[in-house]
């Protein structure tokens, strides 16, 4: 699978990113991280391998800038640039707005992969372009960091979270009390925060793929299809109203 270069221009700042598009894409997922660049991550890019081997398309960004990833801003209010919820917001939404405006990309749904705090930016952004973004998993990600945009967030949402961070699982589960849209919260036994057990981040990566596949469905199918769909069989979505009625823990 060639990997194009793909760049995208905030303001004065351009963001790297590698796309990756497989024959007769389904749809494309954006790869939104704060603490590294997936670019550079071994980690991230076999992720994403999954999902192309899926047929779905990715795009690996860079929402910080080199000099970014390791500066702090001075001031006693200063926080770093990866903790900067509203400037990574304004980010995934350049890139998802790029996209409807790229000719390889602007008929493909968009899916929103967040993690740490960029996974607050993804669901920021899944508010803000809710005729563009179709759904968002988030992988030990900070739901809680996007609180007052989590009401209009129409994307269903997906939040995995590692059974050993029990404050993350705590916040995630009250985070989704602010959903509006089809949600959960898997919780996987057995792994940390990062996932770095043999064999939890390959389980993550499952779960992620199977939502994408459910909810970023062929450009012919409508999305209520893919809703009955999972409500009938898929493993990750079930129960009436917003498909998910309760947070479920999976092992």
């Amino acid at each position: 699978m060639d990997v194009m270069p793909m760049e995208v221009r905030v303001g004065d700042v351009a963001l790297a990113s590698d796309l990756a598009l497989p024959p007769q894409a389904r749809g494309i997922v954006v790869f939104a991280e704060s603490d590294d660049s997936p670019r550079r991550s071994r980690r991230e890019r076999s992720v994403a391998a999954a999902m192309v081997n899926a047929g779905l398309g990715t795009l690996l960004v860079d929402l910080l800038t080199r000099e970014e990833e390791t500066r702090d801003r001075g001031g006693e209010s200063a926080i770093a640039p990866r903790f900067d919820v509203p400037l990574l917001t304004r980010r995934v939404i350049a890139v998802v707005d790029e996209l409807a405006a790229t000719e390889h990309t602007a008929r493909l749904r968009v899916g929103l992969f967040g993690t740490g705090t960029a996974a607050a930016g993804a669901l920021g952004a899944a508010a803000a372009r809710p005729a563009r973004v179709s759904a968002v998993v988030c992988r030990n990600g900070r739901p809680d960091l996007a609180m007052e945009r989590l009401p209009g967030v129409r994307a269903p949402v997906l939040l995995i979270v590692g059974g050993g961070d029990e404050h993350l699982v705590r916040t995630s589960h009250a985070a989704v009390e602010s959903l509006h849209s089809p949600h959960r919260v898997q919780v996987v036994r057995g792994a940390s925060h990062d996932f770095t057990e043999p064999g939890m981040l390959e389980h993550a990566t499952g779960a992620a793929l199977a939502w994408f596949r459910t909810y970023l469905p062929e450009k012919t199918e409508p999305r209520s299809a893919a809703r009955h769909a999972a409500e009938r069989g898929s493993p990750l979505a079930g129960g009436a109203g917003r498909d998910v009625p309760r947070p479920a823990q999976d092992g």
